[in-house]
């Protein structure tokens, strides 16, 4: 397969370079065949009539960006960043091995688990395209692991842009009880006036999340070790029965697990007052138009639905770690939050150099309706809130600064805040780019955390203070050395979190955490790069929190064309590797990771990958074979070295992944 897209791929391109030749040779003669007066001719071949101009912006930022190209680094295309964890299969519960508490002020039911799966808000892209472009991606793995990608984006009309996107995530799962069925979509719109004055957003966002839950292998010590579980599937676990394996992924169904929904409709409006303009050419008249003011208001409705279920309940189970009675064991147990939230956000942005839109003053009001549907009945909450932002890219690209902050009012949030303001200077084009940052934030402890919420366990009603959370930062980049130094310190008080499986708790008195990074590019040879990624985490105070101090990431790779003029290719091994420490251990019914104090994660091996990567024309392929290092002769040879992320969830063994990133213009 690989090798039929290569030379359909390359057959193309000699074809298309011929008959572009031909034509230049046929006008240079006057487009004449055989010299004869009327004879055919072929026409020139407009330059542009195969290409394409291609941008597009992320919701709420100022400046354009270009598609990414690049093979070098696989979590790119991949739903699991470099930094995270997850529970052993492709669409589990995965949390960063970073500490990166949540800061955003503001309503939140308190779900997290399933973030780096869903498409959210601020990744949403509005596109701005001069020919239609698509793009169709497919991974395969191991076990019928499938991830299926489509794109496609047009402009209707020159100043009217609309875009699709859709996304499955399948995987049965290397163990008992891990199949995962996600499906997310978005459709996005455009549209700016002829005038320049009036523009609109539209889009619609959804995102459908089901993931089974097997609540851990029964045993970690003895059990990998048994020839009797050398297929993985075999191995006892504490949910979800004996159910059996599936590779249907047009099948959503199973007996015990966690399914989340979120939509998100959204229409923001602007309209500009300012000067106009024009740019006058032989042909054309070219119409600007310089706003020094604006307004804008943006309508929101999200919808979002929690719920666990266990279709075959095991009574001891339940009773023992969350102390919930079920009578029959033919009973289902369903645990479910539903909200909804309608906002309402009027704002006036003023730009204080008509011809640099990167700056700009901004002022807004916002009034938020929440209702939902929980085990204690029927909820329904209010908001009022104000926001501010100053935004400056200079034009000369030398500062960039920005500043917000987000107070509420009144209502269920009244008194949380969030307040950021970062500064980015280029320092000279040898020395590179120094950025610092501040943010605080005091917001209302997540609705898990509320005695209302149907996953609330505890027995008396606790009261929880908000939390307090500061955050100083600092980057260095230097591009020619290829080298970016991080750093993050927070201090924090009231900080909530999950102990066991039901117990939450809040840590009154104020601790620290720091975070030291390196990134750096080293030159090994002509082609040969080390990607070396290494990350250092301190708590500092007596708090119940267990970070990795150490954690790394090493790509050894040849990176180049091999002498081929259309071919790309990345090919190496990547080594990723954390130190021993107390992981979170996992609650399957509150979707969430909680603290323990008494099993310590010891992987002696680093998790080993190979890779080939490479690019032709248009056309990206992915070859991966992963967790080489559970590679062992005992009892014969086989892949069951298992590293463990958390107390019952190994990795699975060595899996093999293909993938196929093709784009194109319609």
């Amino acid at each position: 397969m690989l090798l039929l897209f290569s030379f359909v791929s390359l057959y193309a391109d000699a074809q298309e370079e011929v008959i572009r030749n031909l034509g230049n040779r046929l006008n240079r003669a006057g487009g004449r065949i055989g010299g004869g007066e009327g004879a055919d001719s072929l026409q020139r071949r407009d330059k542009n009539e195969d290409s394409i101009t291609i941008s597009f912006r992320l919701f709420n930022a100022t400046q354009s960006s270009k598609l990414d190209s690049s093979i070098t680094d696989f979590t790119k295309r991949f739903p699991i960043p470099a930094t995270h964890i997850y529970l052993g299969n492709l669409g589990n519960a995965s949390r960063s091995l970073l500490f990166s508490p949540q800061m955003e002020a503001g309503f939140d039911a308190g779900f997290h688990a399933f973030d780096i799966y869903t498409w959210q808000l601020k990744d949403a892209r509005f596109f701005q395209t001069t020919r239609p472009y698509s793009e169709i991606n497919y991974f395969l793995g191991s076990r019928t692991e499938q991830l299926i990608e489509l794109l496609h984006t047009q402009n209707i009309k020159p100043n009217w842009n609309a875009m699709f996107k859709y996304r499955l995530i399948n995987s049965p799962g290397f163990f008992k009880g891990q199949k995962t069925n996600h499906n997310n979509y978005t459709v996005a719109s455009r549209y700016q006036s002829k005038n320049l004055r009036y523009t609109n957003y539209f889009l619609l966002l959804a995102n459908k999340m089901i993931s089974a839950e097997n609540g851990g292998i029964v045993d970690t010590s003895n059990i990998l070790d048994d020839p009797i579980y050398k297929d993985r599937f075999n191995i006892p676990t504490y949910l979800g029965g004996d159910e059996g394996f599936s590779s249907n992924f047009f099948s959503t169904n199973i007996s015990t697990g966690n399914r989340y929904s979120y939509f998100t409709a959204l229409l923001r409006q602007q309209y500009d007052l300012g000067k106009k303009d024009s740019i006058v050419t032989d042909s054309t008249v070219i119409p600007l138009f310089f706003p020094r003011l604006r307004f804008e208001h943006t309508l929101q409705l999200d919808q979002n639905k929690f719920q666990f279920q266990d279709a075959f309940a095991d009574s001891l189970y339940y009773d023992s770690t969350y102390g919930i009675t079920i009578k029959d064991s033919k009973d289902t147990l369903s645990v479910k939050d539903s909200w909804k939230i309608l906002t309402n956000d009027l704002s006036i942005y003023q730009f204080p150099d008509a011809k640099n839109l990167g700056q700009y003053i901004k002022l807004g009001v916002m009034l938020q309706n929440i209702t939902g549907s929980t085990a204690s009945g029927d909820q329904s909450f209010f908001n009022t809130a104000g926001h501010a932002e100053y935004r400056n890219k200079t034009r000369n690209h030398q500062w960039d600064i920005e500043a917000n902050g987000r107070l509420f009012f009144t209502g269920f949030n009244a008194g949380d805040y969030h307040a950021l303001i970062s500064l980015e200077r280029l320092l000279g084009k040898k020395i590179g780019y120094l950025r610092l940052g501040f943010a605080n934030s005091s917001r209302t402890p997540s609705f898990l955390f509320d005695s209302r919420s149907s996953f609330y366990y505890l027995p008396t009603n606790e009261k929880f203070n908000k939390e307090n959370t500061t955050q100083l930062s600092a980057s260095y980049f230097l591009p020619s050395f290829r080298l970016r130094l991080s750093g993050n310190y927070y201090l924090l008080t009231n900080y909530t979190y999950l102990t066991a499986y039901t117990k939450l708790k809040q840590q009154n008195g104020l601790f620290n955490v720091l975070q030291l990074s390196v990134e750096k590019t080293i030159k090994l040879g002509k082609s040969w790069n080390w990607h070396a990624d290494v990350y250092f985490q301190q708590v500092i105070g007596n708090a119940e929190l267990n970070l990795p101090v150490l954690y790394t990431r090493n790509r050894i790779a040849y990176e180049g064309n091999l002498g081929f003029k259309n071919l790309d290719i990345a090919f190496g091994a990547e080594f990723r590797y954390r130190s021993a420490y107390k992981a979170d251990g996992y609650s399957p019914v509150l979707g969430r990771f909680f603290y323990q104090d008494s099993i310590t994660i010891r992987n002696p091996l680093p998790d080993i990958s190979a890779y080939v990567h490479f690019r032709i024309r248009s056309m990206k392929f992915y070859i991966r074979t992963e967790n080489l290092n559970t590679a062992r002769t005992l009892d014969g040879f086989g892949f069951t070295n298992n590293n463990l992320v958390a107390p019952g969830y190994p990795l699975p063994g060595m899996q093999f992944r293909l993938g196929v990133w093709w784009n194109f213009v319609n």
